[in-house]
């Protein structure tokens, strides 16, 4: 009777949920191979962690400026210039506590009660709860995985009505792994501003990408693109910091300022000492980040094999992230002791019990008849992860 009536339709993130499960048995002593984070092995570079205790023995422990400080504000600003050729301003820059903090802030700070958001699907499980809570309706693009799961301008074009606020690009994709060229953003991009529609473009896995494919982002086509695209990234994936909570939101000043005066009501600034982190990881030696790349294209290369080798199995290789998004409808329908198996969360639930691996089915991600698993975990582990997913349908 207390709940308002926004908070009751939401759900809890089906990824976390499967995590904590997964971690759940562990404590218990069962042996659970977990392909449910989304979160890098690796532990956070030296030169961070250095920073990080060098602010708290220099006492750097107090509040900070809402949105940031001006020394990782100007690391920021640095880093898309450089990597993304895209120029900012301080006052168009903010620092909030992890990229989805930034989203969720930025919904709120964009969507009435009555807009439509695009989102294309498979797309990652807060969208729409984030979209939900700041009253906007999610329309989902159906994207093909014949297609690379990816919208074209066309089927964009189409999608656009009065109330479409805004569209939402997440690429790399969780969970597809899938990636846009720069020519396909150029199409993308030209529908944008000829139909005024803002580009939220969620660019969290920009640093993991393979086979020497070239990450571009949509700001950067066009003075006309960057005044409608709001930018979020972080260092959570690109630095192993997931537990620090640092992610940054780059777009109009309008929006921005708006952002500020919400984080201003809810968290005000995230932790000092991670400020301090985030400018030794953005400033600092790169390495760390594209030896854990390599590492990450070793095990895609091995994932993608071993589950095509799965009979009723088909993987498509992603372009970057840490993902597969297999398609398990072949194993749909199918039975074991007495119990027949139609959906993939069924799946997911007959692997945890019979195999003991932990996945995301594919229905949290608006598509059913497929399985997200996380490669961010060992090589030792993928391996017999997907031995035992191999005997548990056979």
């Amino acid at each position: 009777m207390w709940l308002s009536k926004r908070v009751k339709g939401i759900r809890p993130s089906p990824t976390l949920s499967i995590d904590a499960k997964a971690k759940e048995l562990k404590s218990q002593g069962v042996d659970v191979i977990s392909f449910g984070a989304g979160e890098p092995d690796f532990d956070t570079p030296q030169n961070v962690k250095d920073a990080a205790k060098r602010a708290i023995d220099a006492g750097f422990t107090k509040y900070c400026p809402v949105p940031g400080t001006p020394e990782l504000k100007n690391a920021i600003i640095k880093k898309l210039k450089n990597d993304n050729n895209v120029e900012y301003r301080p006052e168009e820059i903010i620092v909030s506590v992890g990229a989805k903090h930034s989203l969720y802030n930025l919904f709120q700070a964009i969507l009435d009660p009555g807009d439509h958001i695009l989102i294309p699907a498979p797309y990652w499980v807060s969208y729409p709860d984030m979209a939900a809570l700041a009253g906007a309706r999610s329309k989902i693009l159906k994207t093909r995985e014949s297609g690379g799961f990816k919208i074209t301008p066309e089927q964009l074009k189409k999608s656009i009505t009065k109330k479409t606020k805004a569209l939402i690009l997440n690429s790399p994709s969780n969970p597809t792994g899938a990636a846009y060229t720069a020519e396909e953003l150029s199409g993308i991009a030209r529908t944008c501003i000829e139909n005024k529609i803002l580009v939220i473009s969620d660019e969290i896995y920009e640093k993991l990408v393979y086979d020497n494919f070239k990450f571009a982002s949509i700001a950067g086509f066009s003075p006309e693109m960057k005044a409608l695209t709001v930018v979020v990234n972080g260092v959570s994936k690109s630095h192993a910091m997931t537990g620090w909570r640092i992610g940054y939101t780059a777009g109009p000043k309008e929006i921005v300022t708006a952002m500020t005066n919400i984080q201003s009501q809810s968290t005000s600034n995230p932790s000092s000492i991670s400020l301090k982190a985030a400018v030794e990881a953005l400033n600092g030696q790169q390495e760390s980040t594209e030896n854990m790349r390599k590492e990450f294209e070793k095990r895609r290369d091995y994932i993608v094999g071993a589950l095509n080798a799965v009979q009723g199995v088909k993987c498509f290789k992603p372009q970057g992230s840490f993902y597969v998004f297999p398609n398990v409808k072949k194993l749909l329908g199918k039975s074991y002791g007495g119990r027949t198996v139609n959906t993939c969360t069924e799946l997911a639930g007959y692997l945890l019990d019979q195999a003991k691996i932990a996945v995301v089915p594919g229905s949290a991600f608006g598509a059913p008849g497929y399985l997200r698993l996380s490669y961010a975990t060992s090589m030792e582990l993928i391996k017999s992860g997907i031995e035992r997913f191999a005997r548990a349908v056979k």
